[in-house]
């Protein structure tokens, strides 16, 4: 396989990449989808298991009514229909992690259908693109193999089927992106908008979201599709990217070489930066495919569906604009502060409360996220809390503080473990000097002691200021009003 170096941008741009994505999400239900055994992460091995999710003889499947009401409200947000019976069926095959041999999904009637996700076009182009979603129906998870972490894991293979039985919503896109990007924008929206419902944590590293990406390569102007591959069970979206990039040189190479795409299912190694052949690709005949006899056809009427978007929450694309009108702040602003649920809340509580939404805005990003990630520390780890840092905001609004004095009251927050009121009031409540008969004292002793800098000012060059402003801030400890500091100087300066 060549390196993205071998393929030349003429090559690249010969070719249309297509590509579609299979997203599998864990549904934060406490017990299994079809047994009342715990969806707990991180217990023993096959301690959560019970005749149902095992597949003993004669044990029947109970539906979990929260996993359907979460798949719903998963489905209403991503603008799905919301079909009123969909069917349950058993999926035919065989692996070791899987006990009874099939795995109850839905096939030609799913739960939802029709949906889509808006994602920002690529650099350099305007406005925003429509992904479909072809579908989102429920399904029951697997085990899990396990090839380390044991006795003898050189030689051999352990199964844990504490997973086996997990509620699954899975999310079926149409084959809408043209990019590695676009395909990263629409998982990273996706995302998004799952945590806003609440439905699942989207914990990536314990396999909340997984997802398989499809690709394939046609000439430029062709209506076909090529021949797909599929990357499996990628956990992270940044290896989805990466993987979907080797794959794109990988057709291209093979079919400009005279060859044949064979459609198969691989699997991506990131330490290597390729992926590799895992099997042939299986059609869905080759499931076989039947209808679940030991579950009733699933019906979702009107007024269970109405009960469910009762509790639909504002999502992120329409909150992101309504905060950006209601509290002036920037794109960028609502983007950061809405990276979680918990995060735009808390901001919007302490914006209500502030007199400048928007100083809260920039002391979230340039002082209080930079220390949390220095430290290692979520939101929910912060010593300072939004209210906090809503009242330092005030503070500076109202010229009490500098914003040196804020840095160093911030420092001590992180130090100590304290929020800021809590550390502001035992520092005595400092505020800064307006003294300005001090300043001009000040001033006059170090325009007395700068006279080439003086000159330099007065033949033109005012960013000197800077120099002089600078200089009476570290005299006063950061203490000094710096408005004030800017125009005690200019009288003097141009005097």
């Amino acid at each position: 396989m060549a390196t993205s170096s071998a393929i030349s941008e003429g090559l690249l741009a010969k070719y249309e990449p297509v590509i579609g994505l299979e997203v599998h999400v864990q549904l934060l239900t406490a017990s299994k989808i079809f047994c009342s055994c715990s969806t707990r992460f991180g217990d023993p091995p096959n301690t959560n298991v019970c005749p149902v999710c095992l597949g003993l003889p004669g044990a029947l499947p109970v539906l979990n009514r929260k996993a359907v009401e979460f798949a719903v409200l998963a489905a209403m947000a991503l603008e799905c229909r919301i079909n009123e019976v969909s069917i349950f069926a058993r999926k035919n095959y065989f692996y070791p992690d899987l006990p009874k041999g099939y795995q109850i999904s839905q096939y030609d009637k799913p739960l939802a259908e029709f949906g889509l996700i808006e994602i920002d076009l690529n650099e350099g182009e305007s406005g925003r693109k429509k992904i479909g979603i072809t579908r989102l129906h429920l399904e029951e998870d697997a085990g899990k193999s396990l090839h380390e972490g044991f006795a003898d894991s050189a030689h051999k293979t352990a199964i844990d089927l504490n997973r086996t039985g997990v509620p699954l919503a899975e999310i079926v896109s149409e084959p809408d992106m043209r990019s590695p990007e676009e395909a990263y924008q629409y998982l990273t929206r996706l995302k998004e908008i799952i945590l806003y419902t609440g439905v699942s944590d989207c914990n990536m590293e314990e396999g909340s979201l997984r997802c398989d990406a499809n690709i394939s390569v046609r000439r430029r102007g062709q209506k076909e599709f090529g021949v797909k591959t599929e990357v499996k069970n990628v956990n992270s979206f940044r290896f989805v990217k990466q993987a979907l990039e080797y794959e794109i040189e990988r057709h291209i190479e093979i079919l400009e070489s005279g060859g044949k795409i064979t459609q198969e299912s691989r699997l991506y190694n990131a330490h290597e930066g390729k992926t590799y052949g895992m099997r042939s690709k299986e059609q869905a005949h080759d499931y076989r495919y039947f209808p679940e006899p030991d579950l009733l056809p699933l019906v979702v009427d009107k007024k269970w569906q109405a009960a469910i978007r009762a509790g639909l929450p504002e999502l992120p694309e329409a909150r992101r604009q309504r905060m950006m009108r209601e509290y002036g702040i920037t794109a960028g602003d609502a983007h950061t502060l809405m990276l979680t649920r918990a995060m735009a809340d808390q901001f919007e509580a302490a914006a209500r409360e502030a007199k400048s939404p928007k100083r809260v805005a920039n002391l979230v990003q340039s002082e209080l996220l930079g220390r949390l990630k220095a430290q290692g520390l979520e939101l929910e780890q912060s010593p300072i809390s939004l209210a906090g840092v809503a009242a330092s905001a005030d503070l500076v609004e109202s010229g009490a503080i500098s914003g040196k004095m804020l840095k160093d009251l911030y420092d001590l927050c992180f130090e100590r473990g304290q929020d800021f009121p809590a550390v502001y009031e035992a520092e005595g409540r400092p505020e800064q000097s307006r003294d300005t008969s001090a300043l001009e004292k000040l001033a006059d002793e170090l325009i007395a002691a700068n006279p080439k800098q003086v000159e330099q000012y007065r033949a033109g060059k005012k960013t000197m200021i800077g120099f002089f402003v600078g200089q009476i801030m570290k005299a006063s400890k950061g203490q000094a009003n710096p408005q004030l500091v800017n125009e005690v100087l200019t009288k003097k300066l141009e005097g």
